[in-house]
């Protein structure tokens, strides 16, 4: 594996919850397993006052905390915090970057670092502009040698809409350019999300079915148990259609979707990925109420920072369509919500059944043959098709062949913030989000949004906790868990 050249990675909104428990354990997983570079330094940039040992001892809390269910080498992890430093400076106010640019160049001295800077907003979206535009009034967005570079890593959600998303990029093209600015997206990071590619590309036995001659449907899916907990405030002014849907769904569905690129380069595959996005059928007002089901838990309007009269959804399940050669008609059904029976990930492409059903139990219509890609709780891959049942006669009972990450006892498998922070340290964006997709899938998702407040209350459907969403999704004709042929196991 390629090691990233030395390098210093500064952290707005070091002191907040993500920066604890993702960033910094997944830095330190890094480190021990040899994969930072020699010459690393992260600076931790924050309101709280701290000086550079009381945040060490903050953040080795934090990191014990986030990896309690491994051994930590105290010795190693007290290599790591070495690496680590912090600056207490207000990031609102443009007239104090003077200090962040004194800190770095103390740094790159003291260090022996070269001018090559990473900036992560691990911050609230409100400052996705105010600190970049800071950056570039104090000249901290370009590099001050030839040979230096300056690459900017932000945090979903990208924009509430299209017109913020284009607003957005616009601001930052304006202070770093396009390859520059890489928009991290979590789920991309999943090893199982990047073994999507793999499986279609690299096994002739599946690429040549993988079309609407073979395809009855693809179902992609990602379920919680849990209700906002203490996100209301956040969560009531974005809901499910901007949390999860716009975002990770529609990544893993392009994923899924797309042609195979001319060769594996980060801009070749985000290539195809934007054809998946523009290829989409745009939803029709009048088909909005009957291709899309959006729902809220019972008891959702009484959460902490909820309003009484919320109409914001909990729970969507949407019926899509791909307007090309590969998948005319093959409907693409992406669900996802809270309070549902299990917590689970997944994508699930079922194949059609044979066109002449020879034997009892054998499927018809919706097939029993499955491939089932697991993106958590437990990363698997499952392959379902039918075989005889032991005994007299030809009866036809499903089985499953099944491939779990964990029994690669060997194989480390990293965090998701782990792949994804050393991607941007190589400067390779493949698992970043483009600035003309994010803007392909705001078209889609714009009109419904519009759509639904106009609407308000009505359409909006209930459930109650524990439920596998409102009854109304049933009318968008997905494969029912429980096949007909009452075979499957």
């Amino acid at each position: 594996m390629k090691t990233a050249s030395d390098q210093l990675l500064v952290i707005f909104g070091a002191s907040g919850d993500l920066t604890g428990r993702k960033l910094l354990p997944s830095l330190y997983e890094l480190h021990v397993r040899g994969l930072l570079p020699e010459r690393f330094c992260i600076l931790g940039a924050a309101r709280t006052d701290y000086s550079d040992d009381e945040y060490r001892v903050l953040e080795k809390a934090h990191i014990r905390e986030a990896l309690k269910k491994k051994e930590v080498d105290e010795a190693e992890l007290d290599n790591f915090l070495r690496r680590v430093f912090y600056l207490s400076f207000d990031s609102t106010n443009a007239s104090e970057y003077g200090k962040l640019k004194d800190r770095i160049h103390q740094l790159q001295h003291e260090e022996q670092l070269p001018d090559k800077i990473i900036y992560y907003l691990a911050t609230p979206p409100l400052m996705y502009e105010l600190i970049p535009a800071c950056l570039k009034e104090s000249g901290l967005n370009v590099p001050e040698k030839a040979d230096g570079w300056r690459r900017v890593i932000v945090e979903k959600p990208f924009g509430t809409s299209l017109e913020s998303a284009q607003k957005l990029n616009k601001h930052l093209c304006h202070i770093f350019d396009e390859e520059e600015i890489y928009r991290i997206d979590h789920y991309l990071g999943k090893e199982t999300v990047q073994n999507i590619l793999v499986l279609r590309f690299s096994n002739g036995i599946f690429e040549p079915l993988w079309n609407r001659n073979y395809i009855d449907s693809i179902e992609i899916s990602a379920s919680e148990t849990l209700g906002v907990e203490n996100r209301g405030k956040y969560y009531d002014g974005a809901g499910a259609l901007r949390d999860m849907i716009q975002n990770h769904l529609m990544q893993l569905m392009a994923f899924t979707a797309m042609e195979s690129p001319s060769v594996f380069d980060p801009e070749p595959i985000r290539d195809e990925i934007v054809k998946v996005f523009r290829a989409l059928r745009p939803y029709k007002t009048h088909d909005m109420d009957h291709l899309i089901v959006r729902g809220q838990y019972d008891g959702y309007r009484t959460e902490k920072n909820v309003a009484t009269d919320s109409t914001t959804e909990t729970y969507v399940a949407m019926k899509m369509f791909i307007d090309n050669w590969r998948w005319s008609d093959v409907p693409f059904y992406i669900f996802t919500g809270k309070k549902l029976p299990e917590k689970s990930s997944e994508i699930v492409v079922n194949f059609k059944s044979t066109p002449h059903q020879l034997f009892a139990g054998q499927c018809s219509g919706g097939s029993c043959n499955k491939l089932i890609i697991r993106i958590q709780p437990d990363e698997s891959i499952t392959l379902k098709f039918g075989l005889k049942m032991p005994g007299a006669g030809f009866t036809v009972k499903q089985v499953g062949m099944d491939f779990r990450y964990d029994s690669l006892s060997k194989s480390y498998l990293p965090d998701a913030y782990e792949r994804l922070l050393l991607d941007a340290m190589l400067g390779d964006s493949t698992l970043y989000a483009r600035s003309d997709a994010l803007e392909a899938s705001w078209r889609l998702i714009d009109p419904i949004l519009h759509h639904w407040k106009e609407e308000g209350a009505k359409n909006l459907f209930f459930y109650a906790p524990g439920e596998d969403g409102p009854l109304e999704k049933a009318r968008l004709g997905m494969v029912p868990k429980d096949c007909p042929c009452q075979t499957c196991g």
